[in-house]
């Protein structure tokens, strides 16, 4: 089926609950979350600038209409920006000039996550809370649903349930990885095959190899399965099967895996409100950015995407910004 074109009609988003007085030597958390509104240089990599600036998006929009919480970002084979986002419309579509193309799925999701292109152009996106992995067409026609809305389960062939989905990556074949259990739920790696047959998974709640907890992000790269575990502060690599090979700490919490089309690995470092280039050991080579409320300062860095022009887009979720750096 096809998706409804967006309806004007927005709610005002809610307002958030800001953080108790501190010291301003210290870094201000906010309630719960711990979110960070300045730096803090134990949860922060040190590398050389990364060579970018912020600049305003500049994203035009029909009268009416508002953006949510951008969670995720994509490009498609067209050159045009995507951005999976919490709002009514949660999936919006701007050409390379920022121009609005069209807004969908509306009514679709719970909770917006994660959102990749696969190699044949069909856009992915998983539901957090909604519990499920959707897979559309280019056009927004519903190819393939993971999952039930609504019902949090362990997969098998009778139920076929997800718990909280957080990212999706492709393999050989068309075979689909997925993390799931961002908080309440196991962490686990899903294999599928490319008609939603379950291949293999492994994982489980741990420090250990092997184990996770919050998995947040996914990667398929050099024949390796790369997974930012975010809460255990490393990005685990795995052999497509699972089999566990090595894992990379980081001082912060590592929330979105990108690979460029040139090959370059990048990581969205959370709260820690960093972008970091990594190298083959996983080590940050370049980076930029910090939390903060200012233009390009970040409540959460959660995923990015490059432009074939190199400039970078990150979703933030906590300031509800869709950010952008173009090279210096």
């Amino acid at each position: 089926r096809f998706l409804s074109a967006y309806n004007p009609a927005l709610r005002k988003p809610r307002a958030r609950k800001r953080g108790f007085a501190m010291p301003t030597l210290l870094p201000v958390l906010l309630e719960v979350s711990g979110v960070l509104s300045v730096p803090h240089p134990p949860q922060m990599e040190k590398a050389p600038d990364l060579g970018y600036k912020p600049v305003p998006a500049n994203l035009t929009l029909p009268d009416g209409m508002k953006m949510g919480a951008p969670s995720s970002v994509a490009i498609d084979r067209s050159g045009h920006l995507l951005v999976f986002n919490r709002g009514e419309h949660p999936l919006m579509e701007f050409d390379a000039q920022g121009k609005f193309v069209r807004a969908f799925g509306e009514g679709m999701y719970v909770r917006p996550h994660g959102m990749r292109i696969d190699p044949d152009g069909n856009i992915w996106m998983t539901d957090v809370n909604g519990h499920t992995v959707t897979k559309m067409s280019a056009t927004g026609e519903v190819l393939m649903t993971l999952g039930t809305k609504g019902q949090a389960g362990k997969w098998d062939e009778a139920t076929h349930l997800m718990q909280e989905p957080a990212d999706i990556a492709f393999g050989p074949q068309g075979d689909v990885f997925i993390v799931e259990g961002h908080g309440r739920g196991e962490g686990r790696v899903l294999r599928v095959d490319k008609t939603g047959k379950l291949l293999t998974s492994w994982g489980g709640t741990g420090k250990g190899p092997g184990q996770f907890d919050q998995p947040h992000s996914i990667l398929v790269r050099n024949g390796q399965v790369l997974v930012a575990d975010r809460e255990n502060r490393r990005v685990q690599i795995f052999d497509l099967n699972g089999k566990y090979l090595n894992e990379w700490k980081f001082a912060g919490l590592p929330c979105g895996l990108y690979a460029s089309a040139s090959g370059d690995l990048y990581l969205a470092s959370g709260f820690a409100g960093q972008i970091l280039r990594l190298d083959s050991q996983g080590k940050a080579v370049a980076m930029m950015g910090q939390p903060g409320k200012g233009l390009g300062e970040f409540g959460e860095a959660h995923y990015m995407t490059m432009t074939a022009a190199g400039d970078i887009y990150v979703g933030d979720t906590i300031n509800a910004v869709l950010h952008k750096f173009v090279k210096k």
